[in-house]
């Protein structure tokens, strides 16, 4: 799975590159996080508006990676399509993450 990231200011922007995060890819997604993490990144967006789809196993990854930064850090989501939408509400993954309609607006809600 291809992954683009960025800085902006003292948050890491993560951006899944592929249309589907499943049972296929998303080993390759918690690792390339954990690495992520591990370089003391603990303020992340993870912009999923380039994800159609995303199955149990994607979403167990997204949940590991926000574990992996404990206490100290904080990840939000963004950009999720309405599918992806609708699977957070479902699982009721929309308490445990803050979901923002845009990039700009998940950066500035971590850096306040």
């Amino acid at each position: 799975m291809e992954i683009h990231a960025k800085q902006v200011g003292n948050v890491t922007v993560v951006k899944p590159l592929e249309e589907r995060l499943d049972a296929s890819l998303a080993g390759n997604f918690k690792q390339q996080m954990s690495q992520i993490i591990n370089q003391g990144n603990q303020l992340i967006v993870v912009s999923l508006d380039r994800v159609q789809f995303i199955d149990s196993t994607g979403l167990g990854a997204i949940v590991s990676s926000l574990k992996m930064l404990g206490r100290e850090g904080d990840m939000v989501l963004c950009g999720t399509q309405e599918g992806v939408q609708s699977l957070f509400r479902l699982t009721r993954m929309d308490q445990v993450f803050q979901i923002y309609g845009n990039e700009n607006d998940a950066v500035a809600a971590l850096s306040n």
